[in-house]
């Protein structure tokens, strides 16, 4: 191991440990909150079972939006909200707030898509035969597009990584914060050379674990 990481081993693995922390809880708000959304979304277009233009257009329009949005404007625009959820706007559960608002939005859209995937005549012959609409979701639409809700969950990870690199504006803390302070405004360019290949290994494992598993459950 190279000396310098040696000198910074503790605050590299706390580091690590904070970009652990927003991206799991985005991660977490996501599944939650994002794969409903997405879910209702499809539901309510046009020619599905719950369709309902009125509500689909405001889904639409406010997932828009926030996918938008730029992050940081985003991450700056919220803080009198994030002050009101969590009581400060410094710190790594802080920078959670706006990290969850844009990871349910992006996972949401690709939530939809994935399930528009899904062949038509599966969802009519859930129809046929009387099931209900928690039966469809659950039984014949989330199994039809599994493989694309995870490879969904996957991109939007890798995501909420790089994300998480502009947090250090709330004091979020992060590996690329790291790299920020104490690779490139420290003139530390070995330092920020070196972290950069820690989190590319990182999306690469990520993306590889999802890409696998999303092979694997593949019913086509």
């Amino acid at each position: 191991m190279p000396d310098i990481l040696v000198q910074y081993q503790s605050e590299i693995m706390e580091s690590i440990g904070e970009t652990f922390i927003m991206v799991g809880i985005s991660v977490l708000a996501a599944i939650l909150i994002g794969l409903p959304i997405g879910t209702y979304l499809y539901l309510c277009s046009k020619g599905n079972l719950l369709q309902n233009q009125f509500v689909y257009s405001i889904l639409n329009v406010l997932v828009n939006t926030i996918r938008s949005f730029p992050f940081l404007l985003l991450v700056v625009f919220m803080i009198p909200f994030t002050r009101i959820i969590v009581g400060t706007a410094i710190g790594t559960i802080a920078a959670t707030v706006p990290l969850a608002v844009i990871a349910i939005a992006h996972y949401a859209r690709l939530v939809e898509q994935s399930l528009l995937d899904v062949p038509r005549g599966v969802l009519e012959a859930a129809v046929s035969m009387g099931a209900s609409v928690q039966h469809i979701i659950f039984k014949f639409l989330y199994v039809e597009a599994r493989s694309g809700l995870l490879l969904g969950l996957t991109t939007s990870t890798v995501s909420f990584i790089s994300y998480s690199t502009i947090m250090g504006v709330v004091g979020g803390g992060g590996i690329g914060d790291f790299a920020i302070r104490y690779g490139y405004q420290q003139f530390k360019t070995d330092l920020m050379f070196y972290v950069i290949i820690i989190m590319i290994i990182l999306v690469q494992l990520i993306q590889f674990a999802g890409t696998t598993i999303s092979r694997k459950i593949d019913k086509r």
